[in-house]
Formats: C-alpha cells, sequence, structure tokens
C-alpha cells in the first residue's frame, strides 16, 4: 500500500502558522511571566528558560521526529501508546509519584522533571482512536462494535480525568472524539446519544461538586462576589478592555502585575488583549483558524482513513481547546482553567501541541 502514495514536499503554509504561534508564544509568555517570575525567582526569565527547555526543546525533537518517521508506524503502536498512556493517569494518584497542584493531581513526578499524563493522552488517545476507528466500516455504522466500544473506551477515559479532576481536559477530549468519530462516518443518532448522555453527567456532577457550581454561578452572574467567586473573570475584563483597539504597548500590563489570577497559564489571552490590544488579540484568533481550517484541509486530501481521521482529531483538538480559552476569559462561557495551545505556560502541553504539527506535516507530504 505505502508503494501507491506519491510522497511531496510538506505544507509549508502549515510549517508557517506552527512557527507563528510557537515564537508568539514564547515572546508573549515573556511578557506575562517576567514581573511574576522576578518577585518569585528573582530572575525575570525564569519561566520562559523552563518553557525552552522542557517544552520548545522536547516539542522541537518531537517535532522533527514526526515529520520524518512515516506515519504509519503510529497506526501499528497505538494500542501501546494508549495503554502506557493510562499507566501514566493512574500513578498521578501515588503520593509518591503525583504531585497535587492547586487542588488537583495531574502532574507525575519521575525525578528529575515533571509532567502531565493527561496533556500526553491528547497525543496517544487519538492516535488510537484514528487507527481504531480506521479498522473496519462497521466501527462507525455499527451499534454494537462501533458506538458501544467507542463510549466505553471514552467513559473511561473521562472517568480518570474527571477523579484528577480534570474536567475540561475530559470535555476537550470528549468533544474532539465525538467530532473525529463522526467524520468518520458515524451515524448522526449516536451523536445524540453521545451528547445527551455526557451533557446530563457533566451537569450532575457540576450541580453536585460546589466549585465547579461556584464557576457557573459566577459565570451568570459576573457582578456577584467581585472579590471572591467572580473576582478572575472581573479582572480578565478589565484587562481585555484596558487594551483597547492597539494595546497599552508590549511589556506594559498593570493587571498581569498584582491583579489577573494565572497571567501565564489560563489567563494569557487576557494579557495579549490588554497589551496588543483588539488588533493583536483578533490577529492571534485568525491564526488560529488557519492553522485548524488548513489541518483539515490536509486530512481532506489525506492519502488513508487513518491519516484523515488522525489529522482531523488533532486539528479539531487545538481548535476547541483554543476556543474554550478564549471564550472563557472573555466570559463567552465559564471559566475553565484550560491553557491557550502554544501560547500558555506548560512545558508537556507545548512539547505535545508541536508533536502534533509535526504528524500532521508528515501526512501533508503524502498524497495518493
Amino acid at each position: 500500500m505505502g508503494n501507491r502514495l506519491s510522497r511531496t514536499n510538506p505544507d509549508y503554509f502549515f510549517i508557517a502558522l506552527t512557527g507563528i504561534l510557537v515564537i508568539f508564544g514564547l515572546v508573549m509568555l515573556s511578557s506575562a511571566s517576567s514581573d511574576l517570575a522576578k518577585n518569585k525567582f528573582g530572575d525575570s526569565y525564569y519561566y520562559l528558560k523552563h518553557q525552552i527547555l522542557y517544552g520548545f526543546s522536547f516539542g522541537l525533537a518531537g517535532f522533527i521526529f514526526s515529520i520524518f518517521v512515516h506515519y504509519r508506524w503510529l497506526q501499528k503502536l497505538a494500542p501501546y501508546f494508549l495503554v502506557f498512556n493510562i499507566l501514566l493517569l493512574l500513578l498521578v494518584f501515588i503520593p509518591s509519584l503525583g504531585i497535587k497542584v492547586l487542588g488537583g493531581e495531574r502532574w507525575l513526578n519521575i525525578g528529575f522533571f515533571s509532567f502531565q499524563p493527561s496533556e500526553l493522552l491528547k497525543l496517544s488517545f487519538f492516535i488510537y482512536l484514528a487507527a481504531w476507528v480506521s479498522k473496519t466500516e462497521t466501527r462507525s455504522k455499527s451499534f454494537l462494535e462501533g458506538f458501544l466500544p467507542f463510549f466505553v473506551l471514552i467513559a473511561v477515559v473521562m472517568v480518570i480525568l474527571l477523579m484528577e479532576p480534570a474536567t475540561t481536559t475530559a470535555i476537550l477530549i470528549f468533544g474532539a472524539s465525538l467530532i473525529m468519530y463522526f467524520s468518520a462516518g458515524a451515524r448522526i443518532k449516536f451523536l445524540a446519544l453521545s451528547l445527551l448522555l455526557v451533557v446530563l453527567s457533566i451537569s450532575t456532577l457540576i450541580y453536585y461538586t460546589p466549585y465547579r457550581l461556584e464557576r457557573v454561578l459566577s459565570f451568570l452572574h459576573p457582578e456577584t462576589d467581585q472579590l471572591g467567586s467572580s473576582y478572575h473573570i472581573n479582572q480578565a475584563f478589565i484587562a481585555i478592555g484596558s487594551g483597547g483597539l492597539t494595546g497599552v504597548g508590549f511589556g506594559k500590563s498593570t493587571t498581569k502585575l498584582k491583579y489577573l489570577p494565572e497571567p501565564i497559564g489560563d489567563s494569557i489571552f487576557a494579557v495579549i488583549a490588554e497589551e496588543l490590544g483588539f488588533i493583536g488579540a483578533i490577529s492571534l484568533v485568525i491564526v488560529f483558524f488557519l492553522y485548524v481550517f488548513r489541518g483539515l484541509m490536509i486530512a481532506r486530501a489525506s492519502p488513508d482513513n487513518f491519516s484523515k481521521n488522525l489529522v482531523t482529531g488533532f486539528a479539531c483538538i487545538v481548535g476547541l481547546q483554543a476556543f474554550i480559552n478564549i471564550a472563557a476569559i472573555s466570559g463567552i462561557i465559564p471559566l475553565s482553567g484550560v491553557p491557550l495551545p502554544f501560547i500558555s505556560y506548560g512545558g508537556t502541553a507545548l512539547a505535545v501541541f508541536m508533536t502534533m504539527s509535526g504528524i500532521i506535516l508528515n501526512i501533508s507530504r503524502y498524497r495518493r
């Protein structure tokens, strides 16, 4: 089958979009983190150095490796990747290995560095799902052979993520998985059933979990408890509003100094909007849109079902995560805590997204 594929140059436009996101992310992280890093570590570039050392360097290695190793090896190794990743997810609950940060057990410490297995799941799970759904047509058409195993697998992964807890990551992976599964040809009634079950489950979980319910209530009524549950979103509104059309200038944000929670994490878009204004913020949104659109175009031209489904899944998870982050910090949906792809601080996430981009570029080199 491999002999029937013609090999071409990689998609240079997609390379450019990936490069823009990575470089822009490092530049904005240097601004958003400078004061925080200086106050906490006495080094204004501590977070930037850490991001380059543990995120960009590993991401660049994954990016280059993914471009030059044939993507069909991923299809063969998919089950092993997923099983290994699920084991890593379970290890975070072992006290000597898991690290609790902000009430969540999402980090795994292996001695010389720590990472988030839930971020790696965005790679392994979609590689496995693309391989699984591409194997036979019945896996997208049959209830017993297709939808039921698909939903059980999703449910197992979501339960583990919700135990950490990583609610938004669970919703994100479910949403992107659903899009990928149904783009592979699954029936609409399966889609409706999936959405109904998950909406009911998540709604029940939110209702009976005080901190999750508090987030929803502060979203619905941001004017109440402005120094408590609504503090974060109101400070984000102030930062975004202060930027105006052209921004206050790079590095000149005032809300990042003392007022805006998580300026290097899920609130970094508010810092971008304040420093670069509406023009800078909307430009970033356009780049994300082009990244996802170009990814879907690559998926459409992909040489086989596995590569098509895989690129679709990767493009969707980047697009959904960017949308959730930007929409949450802009007050369109409740605050989520999900980072902005390529931009927010987090070495594991940056390495994973760069590796995803490398795999997409690998697939862009092949045609039937």
